[in-house]
């Protein structure tokens, strides 16, 4: 493996946030074995966060060799990222995903992800919540993020 990717001093204050943490979440990570220019490091990053505490855990899965489960979780990118809740044997899909690798101000996300999983609500207002019960069709919300 190379160098570590989180200093000291980052993964200090990630363990510090974790310390938030409630109930046991489960990365699944989606990787390529070609044709993917940050799939190492994306994985060597989600390693290196996931060993920061117990309550997090880590699957990793090949995008082409695991094509039944990629598909079952709408991945189709790779490097790319569930982000679910773990109740014993049972994985809670909540619909987060991240594509591409977490790096820079989408670090910040990836760490808020875990958190907002692991206390398994979603913190929207009360009106917001009882809006989305009246939807009666599915919804595809997608959320686009870039460094620039």
């Amino acid at each position: 493996m190379a160098d570590k990717l989180l200093n000291e001093g980052v993964a200090r204050q990630v363990q510090q946030a974790f310390e938030q943490l409630q109930e046991p979440v489960e990365v699944l990570f989606f990787g390529a074995k070609s044709n993917c220019e940050y799939c190492d490091d994306t994985r060597q990053l989600v390693e290196e966060v996931v060993s920061l505490t117990d309550k997090l855990s880590l699957h990793v899965y090949d995008l082409d060799d695991d094509a039944a489960i990629a598909q079952e979780y709408k991945i189709d990118k790779a490097p790319g990222m569930v982000i679910a809740g773990r109740a014993g044997e049972q994985v809670l899909d909540y619909g987060v995903r991240i594509a591409g690798i977490p790096a820079g101000h989408e670090f910040t996300s990836l760490i808020h992800d875990l958190l907002l999983v692991s206390g398994r609500d979603s913190g929207l207002e009360t009106s917001t919540r009882e809006f989305l019960d009246t939807l009666t069709q599915p919804v595809h919300l997608q959320v686009f993020v870039t460094p620039t």
